[in-house]
C-alpha cells in the first residue's frame, strides 16, 4: 500500500501534475537548504560577528559548534513534523517547515552583533539555528515522500533524485550569492554589515517557494489512507511498534543515512574548508571552482536515481560507499598537491617538529579557562597556519625546522600586561617568517589553470561518490516504510543520522585537525563512519529490484 497504483481509491497524477511537484517540491528544497548552508558558507563572517572575544580555532570551532546545533535537532523536528505529516497531510507540513526555515534565517541576518549587545548574540544565533534544524527535520522527509507518492514505481527513483540534487542546489546557491556579494561590495563592506544580505534573502525566496507550493494538491497516497480510514494514530509510536519496523529504522540509520551524509559534508564542506583553511587557497578561487563542480554534480543524483530504478537501490549506494573508503585519503592528498604544492614539498623537506613538557592542545581553553602550555600555545598556531608537525616528549620546549632550532622569545608565549591577543600575534608573525626562511609559503594561493583542472576533477570524483550513495536514497527510504507512518519512520532515522554523523561532522574533523596538527587526520571520522554503515548496508539492505518493503520486516 504504498503508492497510488495501490490506492484503487486515490487520484492518479497527470504528467503534467509531477512535472509541477518535481519542480515545486525541488525548488523548495533548495531554498530551504540554500537558508541551512548560508550559515556555514558565510562562517568566517559568523566567527568575527558572534564570537569576537577568541582565538581563531576556537573561533571557527564555535561556528562549526552552532552549525551543528541546527544538525542536533533536526530528530526533534523530524519526530514533531513527521507525526502532523502523516496525521494532517503531507503538503500542509512542508509549508510549516519552509515557512519556520525562511523566517529563522532572516532572523540571523538581523542579530547585532556581540559588539553591540554582548553574549546575547550568540545565544540568539544558536536559538535561531535549533528552529532552522526543526524545519529542516520535517523539510526533506516531506518532500522526499510528496515527490515519490506522486511517482511511478519503475521512475522512482528518477523523479526522487531531483529532491536529491536539490539538495547539492541549495549549497550551490549559497555560493552563487555569496560570490554576487563580494563582488557587489567592497571587503569592508562586507564585513561590517554586507555579509547579512544572504540571510535577508531568504524572505523573497520565502515567497517563491511558498507561491510554488501552494499551487499543489495533497499526495494521492495520502488521500487514499483518508478515505480508507488508514490514518495513524501515532505515526512516532507505531514507529517503532510496527512490524519490523525497527530492524528497518536500524538499517536505515547506520546503512544508509551514516553513509551517505558524512560523505556529502566531506565532499563539499571539508573540501571548502580544506583549500580556504590550511591550504590557503584563495577565498573567491576556492567558491567558483566548488560552485560550478557541485553544479555538475546534480546531475549525478538524477542519473544514479534512474539507475536504482534498474539495478536496485543498494548496489550504487555499495559500490559509492566500498569506493569512498578507497579514494577519500589519496583524493585530499592529491588535492592538497594540487592546491599547495610548496606546503607539501617544505614539510616534507623541512619537517616541523615541537618538543616539549604537555605538548597537547586545548582547543576549547578560552571557553574553559584551562591554562594551556607553552607547548600548546606553539601546536594552536602552527595548526591555524596549517602547517604539519609532529610532537615529541622534552623536557625543555624547542621548535625545529628541518633540525635547525628556531629561537622561541618570551613575547611569543606571553605579553605583558597579560594581552594574550598580543602574545597569539607576535608569534604567529614571528613563527610564520622563520617557517618563511626555510621555503614554507604562507602567501594566499592562486593555483594556475592546470591546478584548478586537476582539483575541480577531484571535486567531481567526491561529487560522483555522493551521486552513488544519494542519488536513489529518497526512493529507498520511501520503499523501506508502510504508507501510514512513512513520514515518521523514515524522517527519524534520516534526521539523526545527518544531524549528528554529518551534521556534526566538520565540528569533529576540525577538531581532530585542532588535537593532531595534521589538516587530513579529520578524514578518520568519514572513513569510520563509512565503513560500519557499509557493513550494515550489505548485511541489510536487499538487493535485486526496487520494491516495497511494506510489512515485510527484511
Amino acid at each position: 500500500m504504498s503508492d497510488a497504483h495501490q490506492h484503487p481509491n486515490g487520484p492518479e497524477p497527470s504528467a503534467s501534475d509531477i512535472k509541477l511537484v518535481i519542480a515545486a517540491s525541488s525548488a523548495g528544497t533548495i531554498f530551504e537548504w540554500y537558508d541551512f548552508f548560508i550559515y556555514g558558507t558565510l562562517a568566517s563572517f559568523i566567527g568575527k560577528a558572534f564570537f569576537p572575544s577568541v582565538g581563531p580555532t576556537l573561533q571557527i570551532l564555535l561556528v562549526w559548534a552552532g552549525f551543528a546545533v541546527g544538525f542536533g535537532f533536526r530528530p526533534l523536528g523530524a519526530i514533531l513534523f513527521g507525526y502532523f505529516g502523516d496525521r494532517l497531510g503531507r503538503k500542509y507540513t512542508f509549508l510549516v517547515t519552509v515557512t519556520l526555515m525562511g523566517i529563522s534565517t532572516a532572523g540571523v541576518g538581523l542579530i547585532p552583533s556581540a559588539d553591540t549587545i554582548g553574549l546575547w548574540a550568540p545565544l540568539i544565533v544558536i536559538g535561531l539555528r535549533i528552529l532552522q534544524g526543526l524545519a529542516l527535520g520535517g523539510e526533506y522527509g516531506g518532500a522526499a515522500i510528496y515527490v515519490s507518492e506522486h511517482s511511478p514505481p519503475n521512475r522512482r527513483g528518477y523523479f526522487t533524485g531531483y529532491i536529491q540534487g536539490s539538495v547539492v542546489g541549495g549549497f550551490v546557491l549559497s555560493i552563487i550569492v555569496v560570490l554576487l556579494n563580494q563582488a557587489v561590495f567592497s571587503d569592508q563592506t562586507l564585513a561590517d554589515w554586507g555579509w547579512r544580505v544572504p540571510f535577508l534573502l531568504s524572505l523573497a525566496l520565502l515567497a517563491i517557494s511558498l507561491w510554488m507550493r501552494l499551487k499543489l494538491s495533497e499526495s494521492p497516497v495520502f488521500l487514499a489512507m483518508q478515505e480508507e480510514g488508514e490514518i495513524s494514530g501515532n505515526p512516532f509510536v507505531e514507529s517503532f511498534t510496527y512490524p519490523g519496523n525497527k530492524l528497518r529504522i536500524f538499517i536505515a540509520l547506520f546503512g544508509v543515512t551514516g553513509i551517505l551524509t558524512t560523505i556529502w559534508y566531506t565532499a563539499f564542506f571539508s573540501s571548502l574548508s580544506f583549500l580556504k583553511g590550511p591550504m590557503r587557497v584563495d577565498a573567491t578561487v576556492v567558491e567558483v571552482v566548488i560552485g560550478i563542480t557541485a553544479l555538475i554534480s546534480m546531475s549525478f543524483y538524477v542519473i544514479v536515481g534512474g539507475w536504482s530504478d534498474k539495478v536496485g537501490r543498494k548496489l550504487p549506494l555499495v559500490i559509492g560507499a566500498a569506493a569512498a573508503l578507497v579514494l577519500i585519503f589519496p583524493l585530499f592528498w592529491a588535492m592538497g598537491a594540487l592546491a599547495n604544492p610548496g606546503l607539501q614539498e617544505s614539510a616534507r623537506n623541512a619537517p616541523v617538529v615541537v618538543s616539549g613538557p604537555a605538548c597537547h592542545t586545548d582547543p576549547f581553553a578560552d571557553l574553559t579557562g584551562a591554562r594551556v602550555s607553552d607547548c600548546g600555545k606553539l601546536l594552536e598556531t602552527l595548526t591555524a597556519s596549517g602547517v604539519p608537525y609532529s610532537v615529541a616528549a622534552a623536557a625543555q620546549l624547542s621548535l625545529t625546522v628541518g633540525g635547525e632550532a628556531i629561537a622561541l622569545p618570551s613575547t611569543w608565549l606571553s605579553a605583558e600586561g597579560g594581552d594574550a591577543k598580543a602574545a597569539a600575534k607576535a608569534r604567529k608573525q614571528g613563527i610564520e617568517e622563520a617557517l618563511s626562511a626555510h621555503g614554507f609559503d604562507f602567501s594566499v594561493q592562486y593555483p594556475d589553470l592546470p591546478a584548478l583542472l586537476g582539483i575541480a576533477a577531484i571535486l567531481l570524483v567526491l561529487g560522483g561518490l555522493s551521486g552513488l550513495t544519494y542519488g536513489g536514497v529518497a526512493a529507498q527510504l520511501t520503499e523501506m516504510f508502510p504508507a501510514p507512518i512513512r513520514y515518521s519512520s523514515m524522517s527519524i532515522p534520516y534526521h539523526i543520522g545527518a544531524g549528528y554523523l554529518g551534521g556534526f561532522l566538520p565540528l569533529i574533523a576540525s577538531y581532530i585537525n585542532a588535537r593532531t596538527g595534521d589538516a587530513y587526520a579529520g578524514l578518520w571520522y568519514t572513513w569510520v563512519v563509512v565503513a560500519f554503515g557499509l557493513l550494515v548496508a550489505v548485511w541489510g539492505l536487499r538487493g535485486g529490484p526496487p520494491r516495497d518493503y511494506g510489512e515485510d520486516a527484511s
